[in-house]
């Protein structure tokens, strides 16, 4: 059973500040922030929404349809508008399309990526159940098996730090990260094609997220930042090289010239 959410009567000008779209937008997100609007709850009729904000009909419908889309509440014919529980996956296609024409881009999700995982790894030593260790491995496994693989070698990548994030058991964390869900797999998916045909960089991949899952076993926080923060260098520096270096040549660069 729903509750039938009634809004406060609007009398302090701060509350009456903006206009339109704006004033009804502001206020759901408010009430949903406040905890006073939850999941599951009705709210009150559109009409009686847009007296207590003094707009017009229309612009709440507008405004309630765009929270729909953002998957922030539901509009059912006959019932009303329920609030949904979140859907970080829209959260992840907002990304995607705000994003989209941002130049370099992947570079700036990746420092993103990189802020997100270094405290998720700490976290990870600390809160990392048997089950998430256990995903680790198996995506550490598929990482060495699909290495010539640059489709399935990317998502192999993208699944093992994602089940490093999950592995911190902090929702705020995995709720960013999943946001960025559709540029990260490009990221990955650009950066094994990067690779080429190296052995020897191929071989470094694979033994570089073992060592993290090794860090993480041992519960070691400080080891597992510090491999983790090398592996995001070197990748960093292998991009660097490979865009003027032999790759950029004609032949993919040796181990030596990626470190």
């Amino acid at each position: 059973m729903t509750r039938k959410i009634q809004p406060p009567t609007i009398t302090r000008t701060q509350e009456a500040e903006g206009t339109g779209f704006s004033k009804v937008f502001a206020f759901l997100r408010d009430k949903l922030l406040e905890g006073s609007i939850r999941s599951g709850d009705r709210l009150v009729p559109e009409r009686e929404l847009a007296l207590q904000l003094g707009v017009s009909r229309p612009i709440v419908r507008e405004a309630l349809r765009a929270l729909s889309m953002m998957g922030v509440v539901e509009i059912r014919e006959r019932v009303g508008t329920i609030v949904r529980k979140p859907d970080v996956s829209v959260l992840g296609d907002f990304f995607a399309f705000s994003m989209a024409q941002q130049a370099d881009i992947v570079d700036d999700v990746m420092q993103a990526r990189i802020a997100i995982e270094v405290q998720a790894v700490r976290l990870a030593c600390r809160h990392a159940s048997t089950s998430d260790l256990e995903r680790i491995a198996a995506a550490v496994d598929r990482i060495e098996a699909t290495v010539d693989d640059s489709e399935e070698g990317s998502r192999a990548d993208y699944e093992f730090h994602t089940a490093l994030v999950r592995a911190s058991r902090s929702e705020t964390l995995m709720q960013l990260y999943a946001a960025m869900s559709t540029l990260l797999m490009r990221s990955h998916h650009e950066r094994r094609d990067v690779v080429g045909g190296d052995p020897a960089v191929k071989q470094y991949l694979v033994e570089d997220h073992a060592r993290i899952f090794q860090a993480l076993v041992a519960r070691d926080e400080d080891r597992a930042d510090q491999v983790l923060r090398k592996h995001f260098s070197i990748g960093d520096e292998y991009r660097r090289k490979a865009a003027t270096g032999p790759a950029a040549r004609g032949r993919p660069p040796t181990r030596e010239e990626v470190a």
